[in-house]
């Protein structure tokens, strides 16, 4: 059985309503173990979008819609666990591969979609996941087996396993991006800041002080992945390592802002999933978490620089409830000494949690001077003609403009940092 949370958010920080739904079904009673092994799952809430109109036709106008089929019949012929991991793996890094190439410029370009969409890499991975949980095997698979496989698939598709640095002249950044979210109310969006991600994988920036090879991840818009640990999994062995990290989200309309506070708060507005969370950021050793976290990116210079379009933000302002108090208040210069958190300067949802399980980390790490922070983009927007997602097309001029825009100050914004770093 599996239980789900959903829920209706209220603005501001007062709350969400929480409805607890108990889906799941049980095997018939004659069913054996080994015919539970071989059993297909459910699909979850965000596969089961696959079937709607603008999934489908971002697939077929990337040419990644050929990339489950082939996935389906690669698993079918694996004879056993370690050949359908080999299977797995290979098809997700290729996948990952796919979209930071065609993002880059490189191989064919498949589809008449721009190159440095984002949303075809989600959607094929959700097809690939599919695949997977459809499965019926030929050999007897353990419930564990096929999560380690949705595991591999998950990691080496968002480029988790592909972080590849060179040697010690060459300065270390890691840039971190988000799948596309909100998507029950408009399935055509996309995410700038897994556009990003794509755009910079693997590149190689000249900033005055030397070159600095970026590379990048993508992670997903779920609360339980990063109750799961998932953000600490990844940057634990990379952070010792780095000479810059910055995590980066969509953020507000037409502005940029570097968060300068990160909140141990979870403000429980549904995910991808349809789950809500809400209550203190879950870490591991919660008697020694601490509300707030800061950043070190070097903000001044990032707000003082013009280096594109849109204006850049020391975003200073959180939400915490006083020493004393019992309603959250907001303040525009920062937490009061022993306040509880209520909302970091980035919110109160999966973008401000991970600016503050990094900048954590980081911490923990016993490493306070490394420049790290959260990053917001602002919002990739649709053509005033195209705003409707029932009537509306996938892409448009001015939403092609405004993600290679986004995508090309996050860019710039990168190299200032780390040429900043001495």
């Amino acid at each position: 059985m599996t239980y789900r949370l959903s829920a209706t958010p209220r603005l501001g920080l007062g709350g969400v309503a929480l409805l607890l739904v108990l889906t799941g079904s049980a095997l018939p009673a004659s069913a054996s173990p080994a015919d539970a092994a071989r059993t297909p799952t459910a699909t979850t809430v965000e596969e089961q979008r696959l079937g709607r109109a603008a999934p489908q036709e971002i697939l077929r106008r990337s040419g990644f819609d050929a990339l489950a089929p082939r996935f389906e019949r690669a698993l079918r012929g694996s004879d056993g666990y370690a050949q359908a991991e080999r299977t797995v793996t290979r098809h997700a890094s290729a996948l990952w591969r796919r979209a930071v190439d065609r993002a880059q410029g490189r191989g064919p370009a498949t589809g008449d979609l721009s190159r440095g969409d984002d949303r075809p890499l989600y959607w094929a991975r959700l097809a690939l996941s599919r695949e997977l949980r459809a499965w019926t095997t030929r050999f007897a698979l353990a419930d564990e087996q096929r999560r380690a496989l949705h595991t591999a698939l998950e990691t080496s598709s968002r480029g988790q396993d592909d972080i590849r640095f060179p040697g010690h002249r060459v300065k270390r950044v890691l840039v971190t991006g988000f799948d596309p979210f909100t998507l029950d109310r408009d399935t055509r969006i996309g995410n700038p800041s897994g556009a990003s991600a794509l755009a910079l994988d693997g590149t190689l920036v000249r900033t005055a002080e030397g070159p600095a090879r970026i590379e990048t991840v993508v992670f997903p818009v779920r609360w339980a992945d990063f109750a799961e640990g998932t953000v600490e999994r990844v940057l634990a062995r990379q952070l010792p390592h780095l000479d810059l990290f910055t995590t980066v989200s969509q953020g507000r309309q037409g502005r940029f802002d570097v968060e300068r506070t990160n909140g141990a708060w979870r403000g429980g507005f549904p995910d991808n999933e349809n789950a809500v969370s809400t209550g203190t950021v879950p870490v591991a050793d919660p008697g020694s978490q601490p509300q707030w976290t800061i950043t070190t990116l070097p903000y001044r210079q990032l707000t003082e620089a013009e280096m594109g379009r849109f204006p850049v933000y020391d975003n200073t302002e959180v939400t915490e409830i006083p020493v004393g108090g019992t309603q959250p208040v907001t303040r525009p210069d920062g937490p009061t000494p022993g306040s509880a958190s209520r909302a970091g300067g980035g919110g109160d949802y999966l973008s401000n949690e991970i600016g503050y399980r990094a900048t954590l980390l980081r911490d923990r790490l016993g490493l306070p001077k490394l420049p790290g922070g959260h990053l917001h983009t602002p919002v990739l927007q649709f053509g005033a003609e195209n705003t409707n997602p029932q009537t509306g097309t996938v892409t448009d001029p001015e939403f092609e403009r405004n993600r290679a825009d986004i995508v090309s100050q996050v860019g710039e914004l990168v190299k200032t940092a780390v040429g900043e770093t001495g």
